[in-house]
């Protein structure tokens, strides 16, 4: 079905909002040492495709959705080449129907090793094989608050864990998938205290402590392709701290309000 384009005057704003929040990135992006250059994704839950169209239009190519049905209905009717991210919690019965979105770029919250199976047998039966495995990223609980999905964070004096187990399943077990990094999502009150955030400080740690236990168990050729696409990603960051996570080091920013504006309530 095709997507209705957006008012000139909503394209307007959302160019507008994206640029600046763009502008944000470079400047945090200049003011750390070293790193790549972060990636942004536009977070669309909950708005129309014709807003997303709008930005697509502008040049804007990786989104972030947080509902497997909202994010198949609007891959099926947007452009093929935009680089979808799933960023919602990730439960095994959807499995089938992320996998078969063929531009999904990255699943953001994996936690499980059955969620990884769940994902790989779905990838391995699909009609038609993706051209490359599926970024996943392991998405860990810094802050340690109840609510919060995630496995526990590493540290130099806790190497091995939940964390290390999946990722060693992922690469040893799940050849449709490609271990991409670690994301968090901040706690609130680190995210807007004005400090360093100690959440993100962890994710740091748990990527050294994850890398040196994959190199130890999995062995250096598991750790070289690791560093042969550059690395272990680290996604963190939102609308309220995405500057901050930056320059910690963040490679993978998900901005949604600040772009996009004030969602509806879920129905």
């Amino acid at each position: 079905m095709p997507v209705e384009s957006a008012a000139p005057e909503r394209a307007r704003e959302l160019r507008d909002n994206y640029d600046d929040i763009l502008r944000q990135v470079d400047e945090a992006a200049a003011r750390r040492t070293e790193g790549p250059q972060p990636r942004l994704v536009a977070v669309s839950k909950y708005k129309p495709a014709s807003d997303i169209l709008a930005l697509y239009e502008h040049g804007v190519r990786h989104f972030g959705e947080n509902y497997p049905q909202e994010l198949e209905g609007k891959a099926k009717d947007l452009p093929s080449d935009i680089a979808w991210h799933f960023i919602g919690a990730l439960q095994s019965n959807k499995a089938k129907l992320l996998a078969a979105i063929p531009n999904l770029f990255a699943v953001e919250t994996l936690t499980s090793v059955k969620a990884a199976n769940h994902l790989h047998n779905a990838l391995s039966s699909a009609p038609s094989p993706r051209s490359a495995p599926l970024n996943v990223f392991l998405q860990v609980n810094t802050s340690g608050e109840e609510q919060k999905s995630g496995l526990p964070a590493l540290s130099p004096s806790t190497p091995s864990g939940e964390l290390v187990d999946l990722a060693l399943h992922v690469v040893q077990k799940c050849p449709t998938l490609r271990l991409k990094g670690l994301m968090t999502i901040g706690s609130f009150e680190a995210s807007t205290s004005g400090e360093r955030n100690p959440d993100f400080e962890r994710l740091k740690e748990s990527r050294e402590a994850l890398v040196a236990a994959l190199r130890e168990r999995a062995g250096v050729d598991a750790v070289r392709a690791l560093e042969a696409d550059g690395g272990l990603e680290l996604s963190m960051g939102m609308s309220n701290d995405f500057a901050e996570a930056i320059e910690q080091g963040s490679t993978n920013v998900r901005v949604g309000s600040s772009i996009f504006g004030a969602r509806p309530p879920k129905a």
